[in-house]
């Protein structure tokens, strides 16, 4: 099969190495690159789980790929899993925002085949080991400086960077977000459709005084005689003249 101009390492390291002479040196366990160029030399597999050797293989060994395995010509330099350790590489290492925080973790990369040059670098917020974690693209260009476990970014939050890969959790983070900015864009949209309604109406139907239902009292005088008895006027005026206190 032919070889894709781009491969994603973890992909890489999930397929058996097998040599011109069909002997299973393994799947991948660790990458080989050179963090100051962004480049990727090539990789490390376990030939078999009781050992502690490790086969080491050059990038532009890979004659070609398949779902499972990865055809490779010539042989391997053999190391094991403490001298691989000491390989220097950016992968787990903290990705750090303009205020020095760390906002993710360098969890995978995409690179070319050809010239092991590293395209750019896939972060994830929480421990990239984790299965199913969102992932988010980091270009190259983004970087400011590096040093062992940790890069340093130009960018201010982890939101700045283009969703690549995302987990559960994530999308449904995402339509939730969604969904409140849809009903919050309705109410809004409601409330501005009611106003003006409510608008047309005070100007088109102003109110009519001559409608039945507004009371007119004009003509209805109140008469005092009707509110006091002529009778009671007198005796009052009787008990005032004979000089006894009203009040007692």
């Amino acid at each position: 099969m032919n070889i894709p101009s781009q491969f994603l390492l973890s992909n890489l390291l999930k397929l058996n190495a097998r040599c011109s002479n069909g002997i299973d040196h393994g799947i991948g366990t660790t990458a080989w690159m050179y963090p100051p160029v962004h480049r990727l030399l090539g990789w490390a597999s376990r030939p078999s789980k009781l050992s502690l050797k490790r086969s080491v293989w050059r990038l532009d060994q890979i004659k070609a790929i398949t779902d499972k395995d990865l055809f490779v010509k010539g042989v391997p330099a053999e190391s094991d899993q403490a001298t691989i350790n000491r390989f220097p590489t950016l992968l787990e290492a903290s990705l750090l925002s303009k205020q020095s925080e760390k906002i993710a973790n360098i969890a995978d990369l995409v690179f070319d085949t050809k010239t092991g040059n590293i395209i750019y670098y896939l972060v994830a917020r929480s421990n990239p080991k984790l299965p199913g974690t969102s992932r988010w693209r980091f270009d190259l260009d983004k970087i400011i400086d590096q040093q062992p476990g940790c890069v340093f970014s130009t960018l201010e939050t982890l939101d700045e960077l283009p969703l690549v890969k995302s987990s559960i959790k994530e999308d449904f983070l995402k339509r939730s977000k969604e969904i409140r900015e849809n009903v919050l864009e309705f109410s809004n949209i409601a409330n501005e459709r009611l106003e003006g309604w409510l608008d047309e109406n005070q100007f088109d139907n102003p109110i009519n005084t001559n409608d039945n239902w507004v009371d007119d009292y004009s003509n209805n005088r109140i008469n005092d005689d009707e509110y006091y008895n002529s009778s009671d006027y007198e005796r009052s005026k009787n008990v005032f003249n004979n000089g006894e206190d009203p009040w007692i």
